[in-house]
């Protein structure tokens, strides 16, 4: 039998950065200013930006970016991989894909985001599943999300 501890390792946080165990973060960056809550998973090549809240149970893998100013309610799920040939790409990181969330971006809980860029001022309701580029400000919601309103 094999057993991991992670809990915080290689981790590059900034100032006043807030972490409630127990969670797993490892070789990645929290900027200034920024929460994460408890039974969280923060992976390597992830950066989050200042002035962040990441609830309680959310997922987040490589290659996440999240801009400053953004909320990630509970039970979030992030995806890298999108199983292309009808099975996980395993360790193979060249199939893996990037998210890219800007600024002031607000994800409801249990969301799921698929690899995707969101721009700037943008709400995803909670339960919503984002399977595609957001480049419009506004609120989003639904499987798939859409447009509900500008903001």
């Amino acid at each position: 039998m094999k057993i991991l501890s992670v809990s915080l390792r290689d981790v590059q946080l900034g100032n006043n950065v807030t972490i409630i165990e127990p969670c797993n973060i490892y070789e990645c960056q929290i900027g200034n200013d920024s929460f994460v809550g408890p039974f969280t998973e923060i992976q390597r090549n992830v950066t989050i930006g200042e002035k962040c809240k990441i609830q309680s149970h959310s997922f987040i893998c490589e290659f996440v970016t999240i801009g400053n100013q953004c909320f990630v309610g509970h039970g979030v799920m992030f995806v890298n991989d999108l199983f292309k040939e009808g099975k996980p790409a395993g360790g193979d990181k060249s199939k893996w894909k990037s998210t890219r969330i800007g600024n002031n971006v607000s994800i409801g809980s249990n969301a799921t985001i698929l690899p995707v860029e969101i721009c700037d001022n943008v709400v995803i309701g909670a339960g919503s599943v984002v399977t595609k580029s957001i480049t419009v400000p506004g609120i989003y919601a639904g499987n798939p999300a859409s447009l509900i309103r500008t903001i």
